[in-house]
C-alpha cells in the first residue's frame, strides 16, 4: 500500500467551472475515495415562499437553474395544478412538451460542447455550441427569452405558437439533425475521443440502482428509467422509448445524451403534428391553494422532484425541489474510486453536474 494524500478538487477548476468541491484521497495518482462538500452557493430559494406568494414563486423556481429553467417552472406549476385540482388545456400540454424538449436539446448540446472542451477538442466544442444557438433562437422566437422562458403559469401557458413558428421549428429541426450527424461521427469514432471515454468511469447497473442515480447517468448503465413515461404534459400522446446503453462507461453517457437529442427532435415533430387547434391556453384557478402535492419530471439531467404544501393562504407553507445532480453525487463519488487523477475532471463532467441546482 502506497502513501495516501488528500487533495482538494474545486470549488473552481480549469477543466470544470462548476463550483463543486471534492476531497480526493489519492494513492500514486489513483483516486481511492472522493468525499463531497456541498453548500458553497446556497441561495435559499425554497425559503422565499415566506416572502413571495404562490404565483410569484413560479418565476422564483425557474431561477433554480438557468439551463433547465423551463422544467423547473413547469414542475412547480404541475404541482400547484394538482393542489388546485385543475386540468390544463390540451394545447397547453403540447406547447409545454415542445418547449421542454427544446430545453433538453439546448442542455445536451451545451453538455456535449463542455465534454469536448474537457478532453481538449476546441473545434468540436465550438461546433456543438454553434448548433445550440439555433435552439436558443427558437426559444427566443417563441418565448422572448433565450434561457429563462417565463411562459409557464398555474393552469397552462402564457404564450402560444403560430403555425409560422411551428414551420420554422420543423425546418430548424431538419437542419440540426443533419449537423448532428457530422459531429456524431467525431464523438463516436475519433480515436482520441474514444481513448478518453471508452472503458473510463465504469458504473455498474447494480451500483446505479443501489445509489438511486437518475437520468442519462442511469440510462447509460442499462437502467431504463425516464419520468416522461409517467405521462405528464402531452407525453402520453407521444411515441418514444428511453435511450439506453449497456456499456456503463463515459462513452455510453455521451452516446445516450447525443441520441436523446435525436429523440427530442422526433418528439417535437410528433407534438407539432398532433397539437390541437383550440384557442384556450389557461384554465383559470380561483382563490388560494390548500393541500399538498408532488410531481416527478424528467429534466435533461434526470428525475427532478417538486413538492408544495399550502394552507389556504397566498404564501405556501413549504416548497421543496430535489434536483437530479443531488441524486447523482453519490454515484459520482462511487465512480471516481480507483480512477486516474487525470480523469477526474472529465468524469465529473460526464454526470452533467449542476451545483446551483443542487444547492438552490
Amino acid at each position: 500500500m502506497g502513501k495516501r494524500s488528500v487533495i482538494p478538487y474545486g470549488p473552481q477548476h480549469p477543466v470544470l467551472p462548476e463550483p463543486i468541491h471534492l476531497d480526493l484521497v489519492i494513492e500514486d495518482e489513483r483516486v481511492m475515495e472522493a468525499i463531497p462538500s456541498i453548500g458553497f452557493i446556497h441561495r435559499g430559494l425554497e425559503s422565499l415562499v415566506e416572502k413571495r406568494d404562490f404565483n410569484q414563486m413560479t418565476y422564483v423556481v425557474e431561477r433554480t437553474c438557468g439551463i433547465c429553467s423551463f422544467g423547473h417552472g413547469m414542475g412547480y406549476c404541475e404541482t400547484m395544478e394538482r393542489i388546485f385540482d385543475v386540468e390544463i388545456p390540451d394545447r397547453a400540454k403540447f406547447l409545454r412538451t415542445i418547449w421542454f424538449e427544446l430545453s433538453r436539446m439546448h442542455s445536451h448540446l451545451l453538455w456535449l460542447g463542455l465534454l469536448a472542451d474537457g478532453f481538449g477538442f476546441e473545434n468540436l466544442f465550438y461546433q456543438c455550441w454553434r448548433i445550440r444557438e439555433k435552439v436558443l433562437d427558437l426559444q427566443e422566437m417563441t418565448c422572448g427569452g433565450r434561457v429563462i422562458f417565463s411562459v409557464n403559469t398555474i393552469g397552462g401557458v402564457l404564450k402560444d405558437m403560430t403555425s409560422e413558428h411551428m414551420q420554422i421549428i420543423l425546418k430548424t429541426m431538419d437542419e440540426i439533425e443533419q449537423e448532428l450527424k457530422t459531429i456524431q461521427k467525431t464523438f463516436f469514432e475519433d480515436y482520441t475521443v474514444l481513448s478518453r471515454l471508452k472503458g473510463v468511469g465504469i458504473m455498474p447497473k447494480e451500483k446505479i440502482n443501489e445509489l438511486g442515480c437518475v437520468g442519462p447517468f442511469a440510462r447509460a448503465s442499462g437502467v431504463a428509467v425516464d419520468m416522461r413515461k409517467l405521462g405528464y404534459a402531452a407525453y402520453p400522446m407521444i411515441d418514444f422509448e428511453p435511450v439506453v446503453s449497456e456499456d456503463c462507461d463515459s462513452y455510453a453517457r455521451c452516446y445516450v445524451r447525443l441520441m436523446e437529442i435525436y429523440q427530442s427532435i422526433d418528439i417535437i415533430r410528433q407534438a407539432i403534428a398532433k397539437i390541437p387547434s383550440e384557442t384556450d391556453l389557461v384554465t383559470p384557478v380561483k382563490g388560494n391553494p390548500n393541500g399538498e402535492a408532488f410531481v416527478r419530471l424528467e429534466q435533461p439531467r434526470g428525475e427532478a422532484f417538486y413538492y408544495a404544501k399550502a394552507s389556504g393562504k397566498p404564501n405556501l407553507e413549504r416548497m421543496r425541489v430535489r434536483t437530479p445532480t443531488f441524486a447523482n453525487i453519490a454515484g459520482l463519488c462511487e465512480m471516481l474510486k480507483n480512477t486516474e487523477l487525470s480523469d477526474v475532471g472529465l468524469l465529473i463532467i460526464t454526470i452533467d453536474p449542476c451545483i446551483s441546482c443542487t444547492e438552490r
